[in-house]
């Protein structure tokens, strides 16, 4: 029988994406200590290409916890986006109709920062672990055993676990009461990373008789596009040509060009769902991030509401682990979701309102196409209407909802 190798700290945090890393972050300028485990290897977790649009409310979340310094000199500020549809383009004016911007800093890159600010705080990640087992969820000395990448089995006693492993991850498996909806999409992202330098300064989102299109970026050098195809679509099947020639299509508009340049990874299709998992606790295990909900990157909502339920959860943990006030944890569920649902619906209208949901466009459903275009039409023309967009596309203030 292998020797376990026991360790205690206050919260075991599993997977480190934005929401485990930010959450240990949090929680250290608190005095709190954690430990943070990992199933893949820091390089891969540092270069998978993810999200690159930041909320108005993350950006101050970052600034204010000191971890804005690269965001800061690196990031492109936006003050609003395109939708482009009948062959003509509108801007969505987010400084003038809410007085707020988002900005484009990719995941991977606020992944490299949360990194590199709990290494250098001499705070523990372990990357590379296997068979997590989670017990002792309802009692008040929760553990975490795992296998270390040396092979060593361990257990991490602690007195809070935050789940934030991510879809497949064990922490919502572990949940005995959970109930999920979702909903699957009938198309998918064929999406292409190009060093090709940006020729809008703004993301754009076309509704076109072929699907839907975004142009968007991640740097001067660096695009980020991406073509409504079938969920089952073959990468394979899509040429470099036929990619550049169908966003030409797609995204063409008086006066924009799209500069085609190399891709820097191979093309890649990701399949459309929204999925929220409740309650969000499970005794002393709780959810965060892609564990606990899923949004189809329309609305640029899934980085930005793992951000603001570990906002939540750490002033909640904060509470209880200092103060011994249960308040907050009791009601954490119930608070991140109310966020959870409106940022869901607006995802949910987003993709619903750019997207073709027939795959026989000759003979598709002219009511429901024609219901889009009028939607677009009275968005972009009604203040109101832009102004709702506006606002949840920069991001409603933490605690709002």
């Amino acid at each position: 029988m292998r020797t376990q190798v026991v360790s205690r700290t206050q919260v075991g945090i599993v997977g480190a994406g934005p929401a485990g890393l930010l959450l240990s972050h949090l929680l250290s300028r608190r005095g709190i200590d954690s430990v943070v485990l990992e199933a893949r290897s820091r390089s891969y977790v540092e270069q998978r290409v993810r999200a690159g649009v930041l909320e108005h409310p993350t950006v101050e979340l970052l600034r204010e916890a000191g971890l804005a310094a690269r965001l800061d000199a690196e990031g492109l500020p936006h003050g609003g986006i395109s939708l482009r549809f009948d062959g003509g383009d509108h801007r969505i004016d987010f400084a003038d109709l809410v007085g707020k911007g988002i900005t484009v800093y990719g995941q991977q890159e606020v992944v490299k920062d949360l990194i590199a600010a709990r290494v250098d705080a001499g705070e523990p990640i372990e990357f590379e672990v296997s068979d997590v087992v989670l017990d002792g969820l309802t009692t008040d000395a929760p553990s975490i055993g795992y296998t270390a990448a040396d092979g060593t089995r361990r257990r991490i006693e602690c007195d809070v676990v935050a789940g934030c492993d991510g879809f497949h991850g064990v922490s919502r498996r572990a949940v005995p009461d959970v109930r999920i909806a979702e909903r699957e999409y009938p198309f998918g992202w064929l999406g292409i990373l190009a060093k090709a330098a940006p020729t809008h300064d703004e993301l754009v989102y076309a509704n076109h008789d072929n699907g839907f299109a975004l142009y968007s970026m991640r740097s001067p050098e660096v695009t980020r596009l991406y073509l409504q195809v079938r969920p089952d679509a073959d990468p394979a099947e899509w040429s470099d040509a036929r990619i550049w020639d169908e966003l030409g299509t797609r995204l063409q508009a008086d006066g924009f060009t799209l500069n085609e340049g190399p891709f820097l990874e191979r093309p890649s299709v990701t399949g459309m769902r929204s999925m929220v998992a409740e309650p969000m606790r499970h005794g002393r295990l709780f959810l965060a991030g892609d564990a606990a909900h899923i949004v189809p990157p329309t609305g640029a909502k899934g980085m930005n509401l793992a951000i603001a339920d570990v906002r939540l959860l750490a002033d909640s943990l904060a509470d209880l682990l200092l103060h011994r006030d249960e308040t907050g944890v009791d009601t954490y569920s119930e608070r991140a979701l109310r966020r959870i649902w409106r940022a869901e619906h607006f995802s949910w209208w987003m993709t619903s309102m750019l997207h073709r949901f027939d795959d026989d466009h000759a003979n598709g459903d002219a009511f429901g196409r024609a219901l889009q275009l009028s939607q677009l039409r009275y968005t972009v023309s009604s203040r109101a209407a832009a102004t709702g967009l506006a606002e949840n596309y920069v991001g409603l203030p933490h605690g709002a909802v």
